[in-house]
């Protein structure tokens, strides 16, 4: 397939930088301990740096994937697709969520929400960063914020986020994994303080699974 011709598909959609897919256990937030089938797509100039996977920023290290190909690999597995990156917004994700609703699949996304939603969701799980804030559009339609908590500035982030959310949405706050020793206990402090949060941990890095 030509450039040209690749270009084409990934801007309607029907091609997707993909990194990688694979069937596990959402190992956080409010779907935590539920088996999905993850999607991550390759790109993102968020730039956390504080990110495990790094080696999703540089899309072009990750093939255009036809999106039929994702599809046919997910409904092998799961009733249940999470989207996630690098920064999956940075495209367009319509064609791929209408093809996974047409196969009765769910679909997640886990975003920063720095880019235009595009896709038709179930769920979303919005992480805002600080690098590059979620654009307005999103926050109302965010089912889940969570925060990802590196030091203690993140607990008055996390307050001025949740203002912008419904009130029907979820609220989570996550160590960072590196710091996780620290900041564990002042998050247990903080959501018995503040009951309207609740905790995220990574568990799929304590069962050791993907």
């Amino acid at each position: 397939m030509s450039n040209a011709n690749s270009k084409q598909l990934i801007n309607s959609g029907e091609m997707l930088p993909l990194m990688e897919a694979f069937y596990t256990i959402q190992g956080e937030g409010f779907h935590t301990g539920k088996a999905a089938y993850f999607i991550r797509i390759g790109g993102c100039d968020v730039g956390c740096h504080w990110c495990d996977v790094k080696e999703s920023w540089d899309e072009k290290l990750h093939p255009p994937t036809l999106v039929s190909t994702i599809v046919n690999g997910a409904k092998k597995h799961a009733n249940t697709v999470v989207v996630t990156g690098g920064e999956p917004l940075m495209w367009n994700l319509d064609f791929l969520t209408k093809n996974l609703h047409l196969n009765n699949i769910k679909t997640h996304i886990e975003t920063s929400g720095a880019y235009k939603i595009s896709g038709f969701w179930d769920w979303i799980c919005l992480s805002p960063k600080k690098t590059k804030l979620p654009l307005k559009e999103i926050y109302k339609k965010a089912n889940e914020l969570k925060i990802i908590v590196h030091n203690k500035s993140d607990f008055e982030f996390a307050e001025k986020q949740a203002l912008l959310v419904s009130e029907n949405c979820e609220l989570f706050l996550q160590p960072e994994w590196s710091k996780r020793d620290k900041m564990t206990p002042q998050i247990v402090a903080y959501v018995m303080k503040h009951p309207t949060w609740k905790i995220s941990l990574q568990t799929h890095k304590y069962l050791n699974i993907p």
